[in-house]
């Protein structure tokens, strides 16, 4: 494998990584929102896919954000009978979002994200280190 080749395989693990980021911080910004209206679903919490791709070029495995799927598990419901979007039982449903599983699935992908940062980081290294050989 060339030094290229390992630059472009950790930049789109870099990518897919933001993807993900990008929509775990969207089920985070709208863990406690709610239906505007009564008897209406509050936002869904979304989950990021992978998909492996093959480079021809590089003749190499990469990795690309798939499709962001929606989460089918059920509503949480809280009793609020004041609320604008409750239920005749006075019940307003709030997103399938759980803060804690979110924050987890935000530092696996942060951590994902440095690893990938750390190869194009020492690959950068080895490129200059075998210039100033070259040089020499």
């Amino acid at each position: 494998m060339d030094l290229m080749q390992s630059l472009k395989i950790a930049a789109s693990g870099l990518k897919a990584q933001s993807g993900r980021m990008r929509v775990i911080a969207e089920n985070l910004a709208n863990a406690d929102s709610t239906a505007r209206t009564a008897n209406g679903d509050p936002y869904r919490r979304k989950v990021p896919t992978f998909t492996p791709g093959f480079d021809r070029e590089l003749d190499a495995q990469t990795v690309k954000l798939g499709k962001v799927v929606e989460d089918k598990s059920a509503f949480k419901s809280r009793y609020e009978p004041g609320h604008p979007a409750a239920d005749v039982n006075g019940y307003v449903k709030y997103p399938n979002v759980d803060s804690l599983v979110e924050t987890m699935d935000m530092r696996q992908a942060q951590r994902s994200y440095e690893a990938n940062l750390n190869v194009v980081t020492a690959t950068r290294r080895m490129i200059q280190r075998t210039i100033e050989i070259l040089r020499a």
